[in-house]
Protein backbone atom coordinates (compact mmCIF):
# COMPACT_ATOMS: atom_id res chain seq x y z
CA UNK A 1 0.00 0.00 0.00
CA UNK A 2 1.33 3.38 -0.99
CA UNK A 3 1.63 6.17 1.57
CA UNK A 4 -0.42 9.12 0.39
CA UNK A 5 0.55 12.49 1.76
CA UNK A 6 -2.58 14.64 1.70
CA UNK A 7 -0.81 17.68 3.06
CA UNK A 8 -0.53 20.52 0.62
CA UNK A 9 3.19 21.43 0.35
CA UNK A 10 2.36 25.06 -0.49
CA UNK A 11 0.23 25.34 2.66
CA UNK A 12 3.02 23.87 4.78
CA UNK A 13 5.54 26.29 3.25
CA UNK A 14 3.22 29.25 3.83
CA UNK A 15 2.65 28.23 7.46
CA UNK A 16 6.40 27.87 8.03
CA UNK A 17 6.99 31.31 6.50
CA UNK A 18 4.31 32.79 8.73
CA UNK A 19 5.86 31.22 11.82
CA UNK A 20 9.33 32.44 10.80
CA UNK A 21 8.01 35.98 10.27
CA UNK A 22 6.17 35.87 13.60
CA UNK A 23 9.25 34.70 15.51
CA UNK A 24 11.40 37.27 13.72
CA UNK A 25 8.88 39.96 14.64
CA UNK A 26 9.09 39.01 18.31
CA UNK A 27 12.90 38.91 18.19
CA UNK A 28 13.07 42.33 16.54
CA UNK A 29 10.54 43.75 19.01
CA UNK A 30 12.66 42.44 21.87
CA UNK A 31 15.79 44.03 20.38
CA UNK A 32 13.85 47.29 19.95
CA UNK A 33 12.80 47.22 23.60
CA UNK A 34 16.41 46.66 24.65
CA UNK A 35 17.44 49.51 22.36
CA UNK A 36 15.01 51.83 24.13
CA UNK A 37 17.14 51.50 27.26
CA UNK A 38 20.63 51.33 25.74
CA UNK A 39 21.93 54.52 24.12
CA UNK A 40 24.24 52.65 21.73
CA UNK A 41 21.58 50.34 20.32
CA UNK A 42 18.88 51.62 17.97
CA UNK A 43 15.20 51.13 18.71
CA UNK A 44 13.22 52.29 15.71
CA UNK A 45 15.07 50.28 13.07
CA UNK A 46 14.30 47.06 14.95
CA UNK A 47 10.65 48.06 15.38
CA UNK A 48 10.39 48.88 11.67
CA UNK A 49 11.66 45.38 10.96
CA UNK A 50 9.17 43.98 13.47
CA UNK A 51 6.26 45.76 11.76
CA UNK A 52 7.45 44.33 8.44
CA UNK A 53 7.51 40.81 9.89
CA UNK A 54 4.18 41.16 11.69
CA UNK A 55 2.55 42.52 8.52
CA UNK A 56 3.26 39.09 7.03
CA UNK A 57 2.31 37.03 10.05
CA UNK A 58 0.04 38.73 12.60
CA UNK A 59 -2.30 41.63 12.01
CA UNK A 60 -2.85 41.84 15.77
CA UNK A 61 0.81 42.51 16.58
CA UNK A 62 1.25 44.77 13.57
CA UNK A 63 -1.72 46.84 14.79
CA UNK A 64 -0.29 46.87 18.32
CA UNK A 65 3.05 48.30 17.15
CA UNK A 66 1.54 50.78 14.70
CA UNK A 67 -0.72 52.12 17.45
CA UNK A 68 1.81 52.02 20.28
CA UNK A 69 1.63 55.30 22.26
CA UNK A 70 5.40 55.89 22.12
CA UNK A 71 6.52 54.42 18.79
CA UNK A 72 3.33 54.15 16.71
CA UNK A 73 3.47 57.54 15.03
CA UNK A 74 7.10 57.09 14.00
CA UNK A 75 6.38 53.62 12.62
CA UNK A 76 3.30 54.79 10.72
CA UNK A 77 5.25 57.71 9.21
CA UNK A 78 7.92 55.31 8.01
CA UNK A 79 5.43 52.75 6.69
CA UNK A 80 3.27 55.29 4.88
CA UNK A 81 5.76 57.89 3.63
CA UNK A 82 9.26 56.51 4.29
CA UNK A 83 9.54 59.62 6.45
CA UNK A 84 11.49 60.40 9.61
CA UNK A 85 10.60 63.39 11.80
CA UNK A 86 13.21 66.00 12.65
CA UNK A 87 13.46 65.08 16.37
CA UNK A 88 13.96 61.41 15.45
CA UNK A 89 16.65 62.35 12.92
CA UNK A 90 18.43 64.36 15.60
CA UNK A 91 18.16 61.56 18.17
CA UNK A 92 19.36 58.96 15.67
CA UNK A 93 22.34 61.07 14.64
CA UNK A 94 23.18 61.86 18.25
CA UNK A 95 22.94 58.16 19.11
CA UNK A 96 25.37 57.35 16.29
CA UNK A 97 27.84 59.98 17.49
CA UNK A 98 27.64 58.72 21.09
CA UNK A 99 27.89 55.13 19.88
CA UNK A 100 30.96 55.92 17.82
CA UNK A 101 32.55 57.78 20.72
CA UNK A 102 31.97 54.83 23.05
CA UNK A 103 33.33 52.45 20.42
CA UNK A 104 36.43 54.57 19.85
CA UNK A 105 37.19 55.06 23.55
CA UNK A 106 36.31 51.52 24.58
CA UNK A 107 37.86 49.51 21.76
CA UNK A 108 40.75 51.84 20.91
CA UNK A 109 40.63 50.57 17.32
CA UNK A 110 43.33 50.80 14.71
CA UNK A 111 43.18 53.81 12.42
CA UNK A 112 41.82 51.68 9.57
CA UNK A 113 39.01 50.19 11.68
CA UNK A 114 38.18 53.57 13.25
CA UNK A 115 37.89 55.12 9.77
CA UNK A 116 35.83 52.21 8.41
CA UNK A 117 33.35 52.41 11.30
CA UNK A 118 33.21 56.21 11.03
CA UNK A 119 32.50 55.93 7.29
CA UNK A 120 29.76 53.35 7.88
CA UNK A 121 28.12 55.49 10.58
CA UNK A 122 28.40 58.60 8.41
CA UNK A 123 26.65 56.74 5.57
CA UNK A 124 23.89 55.67 7.99
CA UNK A 125 23.54 59.23 9.30
CA UNK A 126 23.34 60.53 5.73
CA UNK A 127 20.60 58.02 4.93
CA UNK A 128 18.59 59.04 8.00
CA UNK A 129 19.05 62.74 7.24
CA UNK A 130 18.04 62.27 3.58
CA UNK A 131 14.65 60.76 4.39
CA UNK A 132 11.70 63.09 3.89
CA UNK A 133 9.92 64.76 6.79
CA UNK A 134 6.40 63.50 7.58
CA UNK A 135 3.48 65.37 6.04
Amino acid sequence: MKFINKTNPKLVTENLKKIAYLLSGFLLTGLGIIGAFLPVMPTTVFLIGAVFCFSRSSQRFEYWLLNHPRFGKTLRNWQTYGAISKPVKIMASLGMVIGYGLFYLGAQPSLLLACAVALFMAACAYYVASRPLPK
